[in-house]
């Protein structure tokens, strides 16, 4: 029962650390300044096909579900080891929490015009991704689809996990820009950003967690 408990309680933590994150992830999506290597492909995918397609039902959201659940398929033929309960809820409900904040916050990004506004609300966004990022990875629970793939490849080929994530944010950024992404500033900014920020947060979250399973019990 208490490894139960455990794993209910791990959950629990990263779908909070994953709400965070994904407010991060809306906020600099909506400054349309660029976005996170993930989600330039996803926003590439997107407005490629809502511009052949012409679909009512399509969002940033719904195509990111898609993105990931084509991953899913592939790791679960490649090495269904690497697919968690909590990698799958990371997966998933990512895109709906990013649908959930556009909504929320469109009216509000609408109103500011200037350059140096959105560059400030993009910097902010990269600031809560990195926060609720590291809540993520210290839940211990799943992770994300970047580290997720870029972990798969650095096992198989036995190569260093940084370089492989470089390769992998590259061909994600290369390829939703082909496609019509926005590639700019915010993805600059969110690459040199959350990296060092996220540095600094991982080990008062650690603690935090740490914390928050002992008072629980587990």
């Amino acid at each position: 029962m208490g490894k139960y408990k455990e794993i209910f309680l791990r959950l629990i933590i990263l779908f909070v650390g994953l709400t965070i994150a994904h407010l991060g992830v809306t906020m600099f999506l909506l400054a349309d300044l660029g976005a996170d290597p993930f989600n330039v492909l996803v926003q590439g995918l997107y407005r490629g096909l809502d511009s052949v397609s012409g679909w009512a039902f399509l969002s940033h959201g719904r195509v990111h579900i898609a993105v990931c659940f084509l991953i899913i398929m592939v790791l679960l033929i490649v090495d269904k080891s690497y697919v968690k309960l909590g990698t799958i809820v990371c997966m998933v409900f990512g895109g709906p929490i990013i649908d959930f904040f556009s909504l929320l916050l469109a009216p509000l990004f609408a109103m500011v015009s200037s350059f140096a506004a959105k560059l400030l609300l993009l910097a902010l966004g990269c600031v809560i991704l990195a926060y609720g990022m590291t809540i993520v990875i210290k839940s211990q629970a799943g992770t994300g689809p970047n580290d997720l793939v870029a972990v798969v490849i650095s096992d198989k080929l036995k190569k260093k996990f940084s370089v492989i994530r470089v390769i992998v944010d590259f061909s994600f950024v290369a390829a939703g820009w082909l496609l019509g992404g926005v590639f700019g500033i915010g993805t600059l900014v969110c690459a040199f950003l959350v990296g060092p920020v996220a540095g600094i947060f991982l080990p008062i979250n650690e603690k935090l967690i740490e914390k928050i399973l002992k008072k629980c019990g587990v």
